[in-house]
């Protein structure tokens, strides 16, 4: 009998009646129903998480900045239900803490009193860490507590930006005030160096006039001496004068004395006056000539007297007076020694004054070139601070409470969860398809073993069986997941003949079980269905697994038809799809080997009750 023959002879006997055919459509559709169902359940529940009730409970009280209460609890709050990642429910403490009890919510969330006056407490003496509380019932579900951790913190991220963000945009603010007051410093430190370089030039010309005016009070004090001096002559011929003065004075009134005896004596005075004026070399006719105006001037004697009283008074007033000036000039001698005396301290203090406006311009030179380096640090200091507006300062404080952007690129990418469990649940659902058709498929007849002598034809053909109808099982599957669920494939057609070729792979090794061990085989290919499980690396990366469990993973061939699906499904490396098909053609070839010595071996032990009639004739 040849392999079709021995195929068709077991789906008749599969077929023969209606309940038959009822249980071999019902395995037929195991693994739709269990990659089917399980995916469309869990084809993307991160889209529905907005149906997860949360409590929100805001217990903070607010903080006074600059006059006015901020409440920043109430603006996560608001925040939180805009944004309406999960179903937020604001509540009181008690009433959050009953429904976390009660399952009415899956988890809560406690903005604390201080969580305001905790965020702007690092502006002052005991800076402190704000507190988000989160509260979990594992009872209702665990990975609802996995995903209120995971939301919580990202609450966290959030806020820690909203407040960096308002710290930096101080920040900034602060140094654009800072850069303006340096840029007003740099002006002023310019205009200082303009200054000192005006001083320095100034104190040149200081200096220039401090040396003239020390030569001039030099000269001055010199000839002040020299006034001095001449006033000190002064006073003594002043006081030469007074002295004649005053002897004149003496003589104006002796000759008032005389005049006034002349007057009485003027015939006596005539003679001796001819005598006298003879003594005196007067010549004879110059005596007569003066003695004939004499007579005639008798009578004015009398006047001329009152005349010589007058002027002695006169006289005794020139001596008060040349008095009063020998007085003056003895005062201006002392004044003059005083000035004199003074002169010589403005000369020395001239000199001094020359000398410091010489170090002063030392000093004034100095600090024009500290003022010039004064200026240039401002100035530099003030390119260093980057010139900016409101506008901008506002997107250097979002950059810098947010300083990393993640730009995240996939080699490969699934749709969605469920593309993402596809290949590991559609790998799984072919091994229970192929199982549960060995619950009812007898692909080996130990009819045929005893009849016929090829056990290589009974073996392909003991395969082929279940290996068809699973292939069956995989389009049909393959049809759910790209026409019902809507997943896309990169590869649709490959992808279904790895589906179809994991069947035959699994139908090889199930068939090789059964061979060697029957019941038993049946057994282990649950227990062998269980390890490929947990090791095909279908959810977590297979590093992730423990040590003695990797192993398998390389081994198995669960693991190399969801690599395979992986890459065919989501456009990955092609290249590995040959290695993958390699690993499940190697475990199909061995398995069935192993199963053609198992049959080779049934040939040799055959019995009248193998001989019994069956649907194969």
């Amino acid at each position: 009998m040849k392999i079709p023959a021995m195929i068709l002879a077991e789906l008749r006997r599969l077929t023969s009646s209606r309940m038959s055919v009822l249980a071999l459509a019902a395995l037929i559709c195991v693994p739709v129903l269990y990659g089917g169902l399980y995916l469309w359940a869990n084809q993307d529940p991160y889209a529905r998480l907005d149906q997860v009730p949360v409590a929100l409970v805001v217990e903070d009280s607010g903080v006074d900045e600059s006059g006015a209460v901020t409440n920043y609890g109430d603006r996560v709050a608001e925040s939180l239900v805009e944004d309406g990642a999960f179903d937020w429910q604001r509540m009181p403490a008690a009433g959050a803490a009953a429904a976390l009890e009660q399952g009415a919510v899956d988890f809560t969330v406690t903005i604390p009193a201080d969580f305001s006056d905790a965020l702007v407490s690092p502006a002052g003496d005991e800076p402190r860490q704000a507190t988000l509380e989160l509260a979990t019932n594992d009872a209702n579900n665990y990975l609802a507590s996995t995903i209120g951790a995971q939301a919580i913190e990202r609450i966290r991220s959030s806020v820690a930006k909203l407040v960096g963000d308002q710290a930096a945009l101080r920040l900034l603010t602060a140094l654009s005030d800072i850069r303006d007051s340096l840029q007003t410093a740099a002006d002023g430190a310019g205009e200082l160096t303009s200054g000192a370089v005006d001083a320095v030039s100034g104190a040149g010309r200081l200096g220039d006039g401090a040396g003239q005016l020390a030569d001039g009070t030099a000269t001055l004090a010199s000839g002040a001496a020299d006034a001095a001096s001449g006033a000190a002559q002064v006073a003594s011929g002043t006081r030469q004068v007074a002295d004649g003065t005053a002897a004149l004075d003496g003589y104006a009134d002796r000759a008032a004395a005389a005049a006034q005896s002349a007057v009485d004596a003027l015939p006596e005075v005539r003679s001796a006056l001819a005598d006298e004026m003879a003594a005196r070399g007067l010549t004879p006719e110059e005596i007569a000539d003066v003695l004939a105006r004499l007579d005639p001037l008798g009578t004015r004697i009398t006047s001329a007297n009152d005349s010589v009283q007058a002027a002695v008074g006169q006289v005794d007033r020139l001596a008060e007076g040349a008095a009063q000036v020998a007085d003056g000039a003895a005062q201006l001698a002392d004044g003059t020694a005083q000035l004199a005396s003074g002169t010589e301290a403005a000369a020395s203090a001239s000199g001094q004054l020359r000398d410091g406006v010489g170090t002063l311009a030392t000093g004034l030179s100095a600090l024009a070139d500290g003022a010039g380096t004064l200026r240039d640090g401002l100035a530099s200091g003030v390119t260093q601070i980057p010139e900016t507006d409101e506008s901008l300062r506002e997107q250097q404080a979002t950059t810098i409470s947010d300083p990393v952007l993640i730009e995240s690129s996939k080699v490969a990418a699934a749709a969605d969860y469920g593309a993402g469990l596809a290949p590991f649940f559609a790998a799984l659902a072919g091994w229970i398809g192929i199982y549960a058709l060995f619950l009812i498929v007898k692909p080996v007849s130990r009819r045929a073993v005893t009849a016929l002598h090829s056990p290589v034809r009974i073996t392909l053909a003991g395969w082929l069986t279940p290996g068809l109808l699973g292939g069956v099982q995989m389009v049909a599957l393959f049809g759910v997941l790209s026409i019902a669920l809507g997943f896309t494939f990169a590869n649709p057609l490959a992808t279904l003949g790895i589906m179809v070729l994991a069947a035959l792979t699994y139908a090889a090794i199930i068939l090789a079980l059964n061979v060697w061990l029957g019941s038993v085989g049946q057994f282990l290919g649950l227990v062998l269905m269980v390890l490929q499980l947990v090791t095909a690396g279908g959810t977590f990366p297979w590093q992730t697994l423990p040590t003695p469990l990797t192993g398998l993973h390389h081994i198995l061939p669960m693991g190399f038809v969801v690599d395979a699906m992986r890459q065919l499904m989501y456009g990955g490396d092609l290249g590995r799809i040959a290695g993958d098909a390699g690993i499940m053609l190697i475990w199909t070839a061995v398995a069935l080997l192993l199963a053609a010595i198992g049959v080779t071996r049934m040939t040799h032990r055959r019995t009248l009750r193998d001989l019994a009639p069956s649907l194969m004739s």
